[in-house]
């Protein structure tokens, strides 16, 4: 496909959409609905749940650690439209054979995929917006990430009622996934100009993007739990046994709404206290599962992680950007290589407990606890600042 010089800010944020429901919506995130399936018909482990997530956060933290290397853009508006491929191809190869080397196989390709979507995408469409003088935020941007888990939510219930097997699923996603690449392939940002080298020095404070890290691995820890195992953890209740694709289609339809609702607490508040309130919420969102066994209890908490794990993605990722305006995406991604390392360990112990104890109780305390912590973080930045606003 060629760039397109004359596209415009709407058309560029429609094929940022497309491509974060491509690379995150169904390379990612169509895993998780379709989890208790495969477990029932593929004879899928819990264990081996949470080790294929692994594998998919594993392509992601490689994808991560492309991007922070990759200067040049128009490597990196090449590597965006490739790792939209790598997006259609990963859930082409789900479906192929109930075989675990291949499943892995195409879990770590999604996890590259959703790299390409959310760091050279984000810092794609970051910086041709501040180059067309728009708002520097990634809120219409991100409505992909809440429109993504939307599609695979309503996705799997409608194949569900054509009573297709797990592999008729993942053909369906396939089949969603062809538009939506056109779409972002046609629609893709136009390649930036290459960095100037007064930009350089343009670069957040050291320490300040040293607790950053640390407190977005917090975040990537209590985003993936939940996101892995939503659906699983509602269908384990005895009462709650169908109702996962709900709770899930919940978590979208909170997410989709609040990447503006996050953009204007932050516009109110400041960034930090926006973020402080982000991790309050989702800490709730985690204990109240583990709380209760009751389908209000499950739906409350999908709907306040949904609305709050979005909040702190597109809230930290455009910060960082907007303080790192030469390479914004680059930026980003050498803060997701923390979000990364949590997103590789979290899942595979959340399923090796779960596999131990029959229950995700554990893993549900352990990630209040890491969010806890992510919130101390967050008070201590706000603390640095406020000490030295340069």
């Amino acid at each position: 496909m060629r760039d397109t010089p004359a596209l415009r800010p709407w058309q560029v944020s429609a094929g940022g959409i497309a491509g974060l429901i491509l690379s995150i919506g169904l390379a990612r995130f169509a895993y998780t609905p379709l989890l208790p399936l495969m477990q029932q018909q593929a004879d899928l482990s819990d264990a081996m749940g949470g080790t294929l997530a692994a594998v998919n956060y594993a392509g992601y933290m490689s994808g991560a650690v492309i991007a922070a290397l990759i200067d040049d853009p128009r490597w990196r508006s090449r590597l965006y439209l490739w790792g939209m491929v790598l997006g259609l191809l990963a859930t082409a190869l789900m479906p192929l054979a109930p075989s675990l080397p291949l499943w892995a196989l195409s879990r770590y390709l999604g996890g590259l995929s959703g790299a390409a979507g959310m760091l050279l995408g984000s810092g794609l469409v970051l910086g041709f917006l501040m180059r067309a003088g728009k708002r520097p935020e990634l809120g219409v941007h991100f409505l992909g990430l809440g429109l993504g888990i939307v599609v695979s939510a309503l996705g799997a219930m409608a194949m569900d009622r054509l009573a297709l097997d797990w592999a008729g699923h993942w053909w369906g996603f396939v089949v969603v996934g062809l538009p939506l690449l056109a779409l972002t392939a046609w629609w893709r940002p136009p390649v930036p100009p290459p960095v100037a080298a007064t930009s350089t020095a343009a670069a957040p404070d050291p320490r300040w993007m040293r607790w950053m890290i640390a407190g977005y691995f917090c975040a990537g820890w209590g985003f993936v739990i939940s996101a892995t195992f939503t659906v699983a953890i509602v269908e384990r209740q005895p009462l709650l046994h169908g109702q996962g694709p709900w709770a899930w289609l919940l978590v979208g339809l909170a997410a989709t709404p609040a990447v503006f609702l996050w953009d204007r607490v932050a516009r109110r508040l400041g960034d930090l206290n926006a973020l402080l309130a982000a991790f309050a919420l989702q800490i709730v969102s985690v204990v109240l599962p583990a709380l209760s066994g009751s389908l209000a209890a499950a739906l409350i908490g999908a709907l306040l992680y949904g609305a709050t794990f979005i909040g702190l993605v597109s809230l930290t990722l455009a910060l960082v950007g907007r303080r790192s305006p030469g390479n914004p995406g680059k930026a980003m991604a050498r803060l997701t290589l923390s979000y990364g390392v949590a997103q590789v360990t979290a899942p595979a112990l959340a399923g090796a407990m779960a596999q131990a104890s029959g229950s995700y109780l554990a893993s549900l305390w352990l990630t209040a606890a890491v969010l806890t912590v992510g919130m101390g973080i967050m008070g201590r930045l706000r603390a640095l600042e406020r000490r030295n606003p340069a």
